[in-house]
């Protein structure tokens, strides 16, 4: 059975009413016929304020469970008053009459048991369709598709799947590991960890989890072998491992108490995934430029050492972006959330915009 829903709550026309009618009238008068072309063509066009088709559908089977008016009025929160207008109204609307009424009793008539049973129906699916939403609303299901670029996924997605599956174990987790920024509505991405202050397209919303220092780094093996830069117009004498998906990356702006120097670097090694970049530091070969939250764990273990670590470059936000909607699913709220809570129990924006000398 399908119903047509005009305006978000208002039943346009009920196939109840239109199968029924339609098998009603196979043979009858021509004056029945006309009565019921008649409500065919008003159930689209009648616009009277105020009229709930869904209400009087269901105050209708209210009253024929009941047997009384006023008992099918109270569980729908209306007055005695407006229940018989939304009873007049359908019927008036159907061309039929589906209720008798009399001083002791409300009784159903032929047609109005007939249509009983079909919008009783109608009404049993459609509780059924809404509970089927609401718990796909309220329990998290299906496949989350999350992109990421691969160092964070490693270092922070990765690490977490574990308990994010134990908590929602009907959701399934595909991470696509991506340097460069996709389109997330073409590539029907539902979340993505990104790196930049605002997203360009305006069906895209972000939430912001955490700011990020960038720093330079070098394993203590290339420290006692190449020395320590001391000041910055030491660092292009050093071998650096530059990131190309930066911006500018033969170019780093560093600012200090006010001052901003702008010093142009040539890499030894250059490579678009900093994981890279990352192992020919641990490596010894040389100086990378990367975000706190990559470095960290290296820099706290004594793997890498930071360098010049009293200049700050251009910081980075970490943000979760994901289409605009009104209503988020229950698998990309839960996800959001779950990296929301992890972060801030973690503290990772004081670790990552502090200095390393305070840890």
């Amino acid at each position: 059975m399908v119903a047509t829903v005009e305006g978000g709550d208002n039943l346009q026309k009920t196939a109840a009413a239109n199968d029924f009618f339609a098998q009603r009238n196979k043979g009858a008068p021509r004056a029945t016929t006309m009565r019921v072309a008649h409500w065919r063509a008003h159930a689209y066009n009648d616009r009277r304020p105020g009229l709930d088709r869904w209400t009087e559908i269901e105050l209708f089977v209210q009253v024929a469970e009941t047997g009384s008016l006023s008992r099918a009025a109270e569980a729908l929160d209306l007055s005695n008053a407006a229940a018989s207008r939304h009873l007049s109204a359908l019927e008036q609307r159907l061309g039929a009459r589906l209720v008798e009424r009399n001083t002791r009793r409300l009784y159903l008539t032929d047609t109005g048991q007939e249509f009983f049973s079909r919008a009783r129906a109608i009404l049993t699916d459609l509780k059924d369709a809404e509970a089927t939403v609401n718990a796909a609303a309220l329990n998290p299901t299906g496949m989350l598709r999350v992109t990421a670029s691969l160092s964070f996924s490693m270092h922070h997605i990765a690490p977490l799947l574990r308990e994010y599956t134990r908590r929602y174990p009907h959701v399934t987790v595909h991470v696509e590991a991506a340097n460069r920024y996709v389109d997330i509505i073409d590539n029907n991405i539902d979340v993505a960890i990104r790196t930049r202050e605002f997203e360009p397209d305006s069906n895209v919303t972000i939430r912001r989890l955490a700011e990020t220092r960038r720093i330079l780094a070098a394993s203590p093996r290339y420290l006692s072998q190449h020395g320590f830069p001391r000041t910055l117009d030491e660092l292009p004498r050093h071998k650096l491992l530059i990131y190309t998906y930066a911006n500018n990356p033969n170019e780093l702006r560093f600012t200090r108490d006010g001052q901003t120097r702008v010093i142009e670097v040539k890499g030894l090694l250059e490579s678009n995934d900093g994981q890279i970049l990352r192992a020919a530091a641990l490596d010894g070969m040389g100086i990378l430029v990367q975000p706190t939250y990559i470095l960290y764990d290296d820099i706290v273990a004594g793997r890498l050492v930071p360098v010049l670590d009293d200049w700050d470059l251009p910081r980075l936000t970490v943000n979760l972006a994901y289409p605009s909607r009104r209503h988020l699913s229950a698998k990309v709220r839960s996800f959001i959330d779950f990296m929301a809570e992890h972060f801030e129990k973690m503290a990772y924006e004081r670790k990552w915009t502090g200095r390393f000398g305070q840890y």
